[in-house]
């Protein structure tokens, strides 16, 4: 039995980069072994992503035990995705919108983004903290009138989908993804935030643990609760 959130993973595997990035109107999530067990409560709004990417080696393992399926690791991260994005936008004269992280935080990433890609067009930006429903609302609705070729958004699982679902919802036609802590790494001057050997040796979630201590918590829940239940959907549904 195929858990709805491996098939949706298992279905983006077939989706090439030019794909990802040309066709308009879709969005995009990604999961790993923490994220997992907060979309398995929120099943709906994920089943509504056009496409899930497994983030991180250790889901892209356990898809492989558990299932017998191999599928690539794709992370919104400068390991993985992210630059290809960026450099993809620039090269073609993409628009780029940003909802994320703290004010001042987003702010400093979008200047350090300028630096590395100066003519990337970044057309708005604002920190992913909304007062109310009303307000997220209001943004979701400027966003999809303004209509950029892509939206990033970084606040948080299942916040950050509600929220690019209900863009989505109001006719956004560019493209979405979720980016999660990306925002956050880059404004502290770490672009590259994982070091070479760590992703090498796909280790990325060691030193992610050893930077930020507020990771070390989930890591370990997900250290124990992740495979049982992993295991427990394969078997049940």
């Amino acid at each position: 039995m195929f858990s709805s959130l491996v098939q949706k993973i298992l279905a983006a595997e077939s989706f090439s980069l030019d794909e990802v990035f040309t066709e308009r109107g879709r969005i995009y999530t990604f999961l790993n072994p923490v994220s997992y067990l907060s979309a398995l409560e929120h099943k709906p709004l994920f089943e509504g992503f056009d496409g899930i990417f497994a983030d991180g080696s250790i889901l892209v393992a356990a898809i492989r035990l558990i299932y017998g399926k191999r599928v690539t690791r794709r992370s919104f991260d400068m390991t993985s995705l992210a630059p290809k994005l960026l450099s993809y936008a620039e090269t073609h004269n993409k628009s780029i919108y940003i909802v994320a992280s703290r004010q001042e935080q987003v702010e400093k990433a979008v200047g350090i983004f300028m630096e590395r890609y100066p003519k990337l067009s970044v057309v708005g930006y604002r920190n992913g903290y909304f007062a109310s429903e009303a307000e997220m609302e209001k943004e979701a609705e400027r966003i999809a009138a303004l209509n950029p070729d892509f939206l990033i958004v970084g606040m948080g699982i299942v916040m950050q989908e509600r929220f690019l679902l209900k863009v989505h919802e109001n006719g956004y036609q560019g493209i979405g993804f979720t980016c999660g802590g990306f925002i956050h790494q880059t404004a502290k001057d770490e672009i590259d935030y994982y070091p070479a050997w760590a992703d090498k040796l796909n280790l990325r979630f060691v030193y992610r643990m050893y930077k930020e201590k507020h990771t070390r918590k989930r890591y370990l829940q997900a250290a124990f609760l992740f495979p049982a239940r992993f295991i427990c959907e394969r078997l049940f549904g």
